[in-house]
């Protein structure tokens, strides 16, 4: 009888490709659709030079670079950056003080960025550092986690960053999504989970609360600009001339839309009625160029491209890995869903762009960036045969 050869085991680093497709058609869909909301404010501004397609350009160049840098985070193996996670937190600090000096510089009525050769957003570095220096903070703190001290220092980590964001940037959207990537990581670290439950109930008592207090203060001038949008949210009719103007220009454009679109390029809210069309607002052109259709397809990309970092997560090859992956996770989702709920006045208006879509330069860069970490992470998992 022949001998019977055994199987030899090889190990093959692993490359997700379905994660690199959907980013791709993410960003290829965003720069067509920042073309199409944006080529007629453009096309008629003389600030612009009258060029249809300088949002583009712009948004392009900032794509480019971020596949780039996205392609030289994915090569190198993640645990070089645990090294720099306190320096990313304490330079995070740094940037977003120096938006109250003359390096910062006001957009869009919002005094958010920086002037450093290239004009640079704090909040998006603060949000690559939260992800960072958590990482390697819960895994520094191992089993002290399931402390009520460890938890509750694991939970104030992210409340310096979150104050300076909304305080100094007046960038309260920035501000929830970084809390909001803690609480994620912190949740998938602890397996005690009657505290998340009571922090739920808690944070939701206070929402009801503030919302009882804003309704109490209306007409007041105690009320205030959030207060004010709180109030546009419940009642948008009532607030048309104000802060209900855009939530309601958003409206008509998803309504406008029907099942598949007035077809691409054909929006009537992109000419001078919706406000900010090429950024926060983007979601509700796609809804009325391509419809449902077009808008339930974006959702499911992104519900795609969440499920590929849960895969990643999962069979990541120690925790610290899993974790970064969980908190680009956080953010990519929780900023997906708040633009998508401010558009569909779900919530009220916070100011916030979609990811991959919206046009801003370093969203797409730190973005892109925090997806090389993913690749990384990815690059660690040992597939056997």
């Amino acid at each position: 009888m022949r001998k019977q050869r055994g199987i030899r085991k090889t190990k093959e680093y692993y490359f997700d490709y379905s994660l690199v497709f959907i980013v791709l058609f993410l960003l290829g869909f965003g720069l067509i659709m920042v073309y199409s909301a944006s080529s007629y404010e453009a096309s008629v501004s003389e600030k612009l030079h009258y060029d249809a397609a300088y949002y583009l350009k712009k948004q392009a160049s900032a794509t480019v670079l971020g596949l780039i840098a996205m392609l030289v985070v994915s090569r190198i193996p993640y645990h070089f950056w645990e090294r720099f996670a306190i320096p990313a937190y304490i330079v995070s600090v740094i940037l977003i003080l120096l938006v109250l000096t003359p390096l910062g510089y006001e957009a869009n009525g919002a005094r958010r960025w920086l002037r450093l050769g290239v004009s640079v957003q704090p909040a998006e570095i603060a949000k690559l550092a939260m992800i960072l220096f958590l990482a390697s903070f819960i895994c520094r703190l191992g089993k002290g986690i399931r402390s009520t001290r460890g938890f509750m220092t694991v939970l104030c980590v992210p409340l310096p960053i979150c104050a300076l964001v909304w305080f100094i940037t007046e960038n309260m959207s920035s501000a929830i999504i970084i809390f909001g990537i803690a609480f994620l990581m912190l949740f998938v670290a602890s397996p005690d989970y009657k505290r998340f439950v009571i922090i739920a109930l808690v944070g939701v008592a206070v929402v009801f609360l503030a919302i009882f207090l804003f309704k109490q203060l209306e007409g007041s001038e105690l009320l205030g600009v959030r207060g004010a949008r709180v109030l546009a949210w419940m009642d948008p009719e009532a607030y048309a001339s104000g802060k209900g103007f855009q939530t309601l220009q958003a409206l008509y454009a998803i309504g406008s839309g029907g099942i598949f679109g007035k077809g691409l390029g054909q929006s009537m809210q992109k000419l001078g009625f919706l406000p900010e069309t090429q950024n926060d607002m983007i979601f509700s052109i796609v809804c009325e160029e391509l419809g449902l259709f077009g808008g339930i397809a974006i959702i499911l990309m992104f519900l795609l491209l969440i499920w590929r970092f849960m895969i990643i997560a999962n069979n990541a090859s120690d925790l610290f890995g899993a974790l970064l992956v969980v908190g680009v996770l956080g953010h990519i989702a929780i900023q997906a869903i708040l633009n998508i709920a401010v558009v569909t006045n779900t919530i009220p208006n916070t100011g916030i762009s979609l990811p991959f879509i919206s046009y801003g330069g370093s969203s797409i860069m730190f973005l892109l960036i925090e997806i090389g970490l993913v690749l990384s992470v990815a690059r660690g998992i040992r597939i056997k045969e």
